[in-house]
Parts: structure tokens; sequence; C-alpha cells
């Protein structure tokens, strides 16, 4: 069973029959060729999808029952065609910040409130169960996306925080507002019934720091630490998840107390697993959208196969495209994938 699987995999680093398996997909075509469901109209297709494709862990984050627009101010920076159709375009970009002397006075905590935390934690503890008897067979995980550099991405939109980071002590005040704010919903979702727990933040770009590394192991990793200590405390299992190439600050993310990586395939694959194979959970492969997207089946299979070389030497390997399943994708391609993966995903 997919549940029963991604648990032993995840939570214990027991292999189980073949490698463990998650997606992130978007591509509603893809979805319609393998359940025969229209994830548009049909609100059950991408379940059905899921169990088709053998999908045993669900990647999900929530940040709260109210969102941060309805409760202070947030930047809008526009969104670029990714769904299909293009129904996700949006042209408008507004940011409420006219100084970086603003975004330094910015208290995330005072701008969004925090939640009481008994009405917070009932609300948490309602939606995993909701959402793990949906998904019946597969983990489905808590976790949390605006944490620090994500969080500070949602207030200020690039341009703000990257003036504002050009001076480290007032934003590292800053950034303490938002890892607050974070804590207090980390302490909620550590009193709920959840096995495992994302811990979502993009702090790197596709070249990697964009910010000097001093800032990363100063200021980030001794605050993701006191929060996983706060969730290890409660029995959850912390996956670490961020866009972009974070190779230089996998042992940090490691050391803060990260249980496992999910990560996109900018980040070195070679390094993870040699160093953190048998010991970490690693969710992604060598797998890149961009081969599926314009690659042929040769290419397809190149990356499953050199995957497959190291998968099968660590216990907590969750085989995943790493940067998404987008709209692109031809339909033919990502066919190939699953069927070329499960003809060799058997330990």
């Amino acid at each position: 069973m997919s549940l029963d699987l991604a648990r032993s995999v995840i939570t214990r680093l027991e292999p189980g029959g073949r490698l463990a398996h998650t997606e992130y997909c978007s591509n509603y075509a893809l979805c319609r060729a393998v359940t025969g469901r229209d994830p548009r109209t049909d609100g059950d297709a991408w379940r059905a999808f899921n169990d088709a494709w053998d999908v045993d862990f669900i990647w999900s984050t929530n940040d709260g029952p109210v969102g941060w627009g309805k409760r202070g101010r947030t930047t809008d920076m526009g969104h670029a065609e990714f769904l299909e159709g293009g129904v996700d375009r949006r042209d408008e970009i507004f940011c409420p910040f006219n100084t970086v002397e603003e975004v330094w006075a910015f208290d995330a905590v005072k701008e969004y409130g925090l939640p009481d935390a008994e009405e917070l934690t009932a609300s948490y503890a309602q939606s995993y169960t909701t959402t793990q008897e949906r998904h019946a067979n597969q983990l489905f995980p808590g976790g949390y996306y605006k944490t620090m550099i994500s969080g500070a991405i949602q207030a200020f939109g690039w341009d703000m925080l990257l003036l504002a980071a050009a001076d480290r002590s007032k934003f590292d005040r800053v950034i303490d507002s938002f890892f607050r704010l974070t804590r207090h919903h980390v302490e909620a979702w550590a009193r709920t019934d959840i096995e495992v727990f994302i811990q979502h933040d993009d702090i790197v770009w596709t070249a990697g720091a964009f910010v000097h590394p001093d800032f990363y192991r100063e200021v980030l990793m001794p605050r993701y630490a006191e929060m996983w200590r706060i969730l290890h405390d409660a029995g959850k299992t912390v996956l670490f998840c961020s866009d972009g190439d974070m190779t230089e600050f996998i042992d940090d993310i490691a050391d803060a107390g990260a249980d496992g990586f999910i990560y996109e395939p900018m980040t070195d694959f070679d390094y993870m697993v040699e160093k953190y194979g048998d010991s970490k959970v690693i969710v992604g492969s060598k797998v890149d959208c961009r081969t599926l997207t314009f690659g042929n089946q040769d290419d397809i299979r190149r990356e499953i196969d050199a995957t497959l070389e190291v998968a099968f030497d660590c216990p907590g390997f969750v085989f995943a495209v790493g940067n998404h399943l987008p709209s692109n994708i031809p339909v033919e391609n990502g066919l190939f994938y699953m069927e070329y993966l499960r003809e060799r995903w058997a330990r």
C-alpha cells in the first residue's frame, strides 16, 4: 500500500519492495490522459491521478485558515503563464512599500497577528484529518510555506527584499519577525497528529545564494534549528524544501536538524546522495522537467537510469521530478517517463 510505503521510507528510513514516489504535477493534459478526468471540472481528478501513478506522498503546506492578504500588506509581483490556457497569468503588479525604510520598520507579527493557539491547532488538526482521509492511499503531511525568506518575498516582493537585505542588522530584525510568526504556526502543527512536516522556504535562486552565505548560517539556520526542535520533540519528521541551488547549504540544513530534503535538479544530486543517502530522506532525482519538455525518450531514459544507479542505496529515497511537471510537458513524454520508471523501480 502506498501509504505504508511512504510512512516506512520517510519516517523510518526503511525501504520497501520498490522506490517510493511522489510528483508535483499541474499538467492537466497528462491528468486527462492518465485518468480520463479533467481537473478543471472534476474535483477527484488529481486524487485519481495520484492513485494511478502510484504516488505515495503528497506535497502540501498550509499557512492557516486566513491568508495574509486579509490581515495585512502583501506585494503582488504578477504571474506568468504556467497553467494550461494561461488561466493563472496576472499582469497587475503592486507593492505597498514605497521606501526601504518602511520595510526595515516592518514586523510580521504586528502586521498579520498571531492567531489564537488553540483555534489554530484545531484548524490544522481538522485540515489534516480531512485531507489524510481523502488521500487514503498516500501519506499527507503538515507544512508551512511562507517561512522566513518566502514570507519576506510574499510581503515585499523581490525588489524591496533585496534593498532591505543590503543592511544586515536591519534586515535581521525583519526576518526575526517572520520567524516568530512561523514558529507560532509550527507550534500549532506540532500539536496535531501529522507524521511529517514540510518546511518550505525559497532561500536561494537558480544560481545559489542571493546574499552573503554568512547571512544564511548566522540568521536562518539557528532559527530553523529552533523550530525543528519543537517538531522533533513532538515526534515529527521534518523535510526542508527550497527551489533553486541550495548545494552550498545542504550541510547547514542537515546540521540544523532537517530529516530530509525536497529540492530541484540544480542542487547537486551526487553530493546529497554521497553525504546523506544513508541517513536522510531525499525527495528528487536527476530527472529535469526541462528534459521532459524539450528532450526525447533517450534523454529521459538516461536521467532515470542515472538516478537509479544510486537510488537503491538510499533507504529514504523518494523518486520525483524535482522541479515539477508543468503544463508544457508533452503528454507522450510524461507517459513514457512513468512507464520507464515503473519498469525499473523494484528493489
